[in-house]
């Protein structure tokens, strides 16, 4: 249907390589460990919002155009490094707050933790690379439509925005204690900001042909 084959395939490699840590999974934990259940909730929000325009672009050839660009995939590789990098650095310099200040400083990220995990997912390269390989294996070309993209892109995003609120919420519970103590939260965010510089960083490795 839809174009759509091996689905049961399509559902169980989901699934393994959701629950196999990649950027997106650390990027999470990351946020959830250093700022709390609210931002990791956002910053899944934001990411999976990432995924599902991926799911567009790669359904009506955009993707494919990326990939065939060295200059524009370099270009999209070099701005996803460089955010990354500009929020580690940030993280990196953040100063101590007081439990009273926390409360104030949620409520006014919540919109930017959302925004920062889509625009980190959309400027990944490595995530237009998985899509262009991974789910036009599960796809009959003779009966390749936009429709088949856009529902196993949609499919892959159910399961692992569930996955990743999954690790949000464990995360932010397990260490909601130490971000109770301005030191131990002062500590959590700069380890915070190396882990998305190294992120940042990474992506200077990815390669348009793999």
């Amino acid at each position: 249907m839809f174009g759509i084959i091996d689905f049961k395939v399509f559902l169980i490699s989901t699934f393994l390589l959701i629950v196999t840590p990649g950027t997106d999974t650390l990027y999470i934990l990351s946020r959830s460990i250093s700022q709390g259940k609210k931002a990791g909730i956002y910053s899944t929000l934001g990411i999976i919002t990432g995924v599902f325009i991926h799911t567009l672009l790669a359904a009506f050839g955009l993707s494919l155009i990326l990939m065939k660009s060295a200059l524009l995939f370099t270009i999209i590789k070099f701005v996803g490094m460089a955010y990354l990098v500009y929020l580690g650095i940030k993280m990196l310099l953040t100063k101590k707050t007081t439990v009273a200040e926390q409360p104030v400083l949620d409520h006014l990220s919540s919109k930017k933790m959302y925004l920062q995990g889509m625009i980190t997912n959309v400027t990944n390269p490595k995530v237009v690379l998985f899509f262009l390989a991974f789910i036009p294996q599960f796809i009959n070309s003779g009966g390749s439509t936009p429709l088949s993209f856009i529902i196993l892109g949609l499919i892959y995003s159910l399961i692992g925005g569930l996955w990743c609120l999954t690790i949000a919420m464990f995360a932010s519970k397990l260490t909601n204690k130490l971000r109770k103590s301005a030191k131990p939260e002062y500590i959590l965010n700069k380890i915070t900001g190396v882990v998305f510089i190294t992120m940042g960083l990474k992506l200077l490795t990815t390669k348009a042909h793999q």
